[in-house]
């Protein structure tokens, strides 16, 4: 009975023991999420739509977990507030034009409270400090955009389609200037005929400036071109006479 009754004791103070350590380690871990063993101080924001974050979920701040959602509490129909417990060790580097923003550990992982940077102008948040906040965007809302998107996607590809069956088939200008030779060889005529009838317009025009009824009119002309351009001349060496004129002032 007494070799029974030693067995039952160890076997009761190991269980008590194990149970004591897992206790600690659990405070440990507990105490670790919360900020129990580290310096914080608090700050609050408000949300219309928290977007599913929880209480618990991560705080980061460039990049990096500073602190833990404290609480999310619903003040009205519009508002929901969101207490925030941060590292004190970070509080210089938050400002007060600081915004906290939600977002999300991956596409579909746990909701995440991100305060952004502020100016470096900014003076230092205090505790229990209100920072603005920025709305996130719904997944539904970007699901909802992507389906119209597709849905446009698929009607301009179906009618690109069509456009191009009626030009492979001839049909439509396009589709007529690309299958009938005969359209594409008169396009090449005409543009021969008019490049021929500029030459010959070109040659006309000096004809034309050596007829001797008409010399006068074109001599008259070019004499008025000249005296322009010399007057322009003329104009732009008086205004730099001038300007060296005052810089010696």
């Amino acid at each position: 009975m007494d070799t029974q009754s030693s067995k039952f004791k160890v076997k009761l103070g190991l269980f008590v023991a194990s149970g004591f350590v897992l206790f600690v380690i659990a405070i440990f871990l507990i105490g670790r999420q919360k900020h129990l063993f580290d310096p914080v101080f608090k700050l609050t924001t408000t949300f219309f739509n928290v977007s599913g974050l929880q209480v618990g979920n991560n705080i980061r701040f460039s990049g990096i977990n500073v602190g833990t959602v404290e609480s999310i509490i619903l003040i009205n129909d519009s508002t929901v507030q969101v207490g925030m417990i941060v590292k004190k060790s970070v509080q210089r580097f938050i400002k007060s034009d600081c915004q906290a923003a939600i977002g999300s550990e991956g596409i579909i992982g746990d909701k995440v409270l991100i305060i952004t940077q502020g100016s470096s102008e900014a003076p230092t948040v205090r505790d229990n400090a209100y920072l603005v906040s920025v709305e996130p965007v719904e997944t539904d809302a970007i699901i909802s955009s992507l389906h119209v998107t597709a849905g446009n996607f698929e009607i301009i590809s179906g009618q690109l389609s069509e456009i191009m069956v009626k030009i492979n088939h001839g049909k439509g200008t396009m589709g007529r200037l690309i299958q009938d030779s005969t359209i594409s060889e008169n396009l090449n005529q005409t543009i021969i005929n008019l490049r021929k009838s500029s030459k010959g317009l070109n040659e006309n025009m000096e004809a034309a400036k050596s007829n001797f009824l008409l010399r006068g009119y074109y001599n008259k002309k070019e004499k008025q071109a000249e005296k322009a351009k010399l007057d322009s001349l003329r104009l732009k060496e008086e205004n730099a006479k001038k300007k060296t004129r005052d810089e010696k002032k």
